[in-house]
C-alpha cells in the first residue's frame, strides 16, 4: 500500500472535492444552513479565505487559501464534517462499522485535495468548481444553481450571468 502524504505549505492555496459516505443522498444541500454553520464554526476557530466553493447534494468543491504560517487544512476539514454531522438530525442513518469507529458516517474519511500551482492552475479549479451543477445536470445554466459562488463572482463584476453558456462550457475539468 502506497504511503499518502498530503503537501502541507502554509498560506497556500487549495483545491478539495468532499463526498458523502452515501452518494445517492443530498443531506449536504437539504441541510446547507448546517453546512455554512459548520464553515462558519470552523473559520471562527481557524481563519481562512473561501476563493471558490460549490455546493452539489451529495458533495462539494471548494478553493481556499489558508493563513500565512498556517497549513492545517486537515483539522478545518474535520471541525466542518464533525460539527456538520453532529447537528444533523438524528434520524439520519449510520453504517455499523463507521459507529464502532466512533465515526459519523455521514461524510467519507477521506477527501481530495490538490494544491493550486499557479494562476492558470487557480482559473481551471474556479471554472471547474462553477461549472459542476450543469455537468452533473442539476441545471442548464450556471447561473441557476443557488449554492455557489458563482454568484458572488458576478456580483464582483468578475463574471457575468450568462458565463459558461452549455453551449460553450463543454471542457472544464482537471484533465484539460
Amino acid at each position: 500500500m502506497t504511503d499518502y502524504r498530503r503537501t502541507l505549505i502554509p498560506g497556500a492555496t487549495y483545491f478539495f472535492t468532499v463526498n458523502l459516505a452515501n452518494r445517492r443522498k443530498t443531506l449536504l444541500i437539504d441541510h446547507i444552513d448546517l453546512l455554512r454553520d459548520a464553515i462558519r464554526y470552523t473559520r471562527q476557530r481557524h481563519p481562512f479565505l473561501i476563493d471558490a466553493m460549490v455546493v452539489l447534494p451529495d458533495h462539494l468543491h471548494a478553493i481556499w487559501t489558508l493563513p500565512w504560517g498556517d497549513a492545517d487544512f486537515p483539522l478545518r476539514w474535520r471541525l466542518i464534517k464533525t460539527w456538520f454531522s453532529r447537528n444533523l438530525p438524528l434520524d439520519e442513518h449510520r453504517r455499523a462499522s463507521r459507529v464502532d469507529k466512533g465515526e459519523s458516517g455521514i461524510l467519507q474519511r477521506r477527501y481530495w485535495e490538490h494544491l493550486i500551482r499557479d494562476e492558470i492552475d487557480f482559473a481551471r479549479h474556479v471554472d471547474y468548481i462553477h461549472w459542476n451543477p450543469v455537468k452533473h445536470g442539476y441545471v442548464a445554466r450556471v447561473v441557476d444553481w443557488p449554492y455557489s459562488t458563482f454568484h458572488r463572482f458576478v456580483d464582483n463584476g468578475v463574471l457575468t450571468k450568462n458565463w459558461a453558456c452549455a453551449a460553450n462550457g463543454a471542457g472544464f475539468g482537471e484533465h484539460d
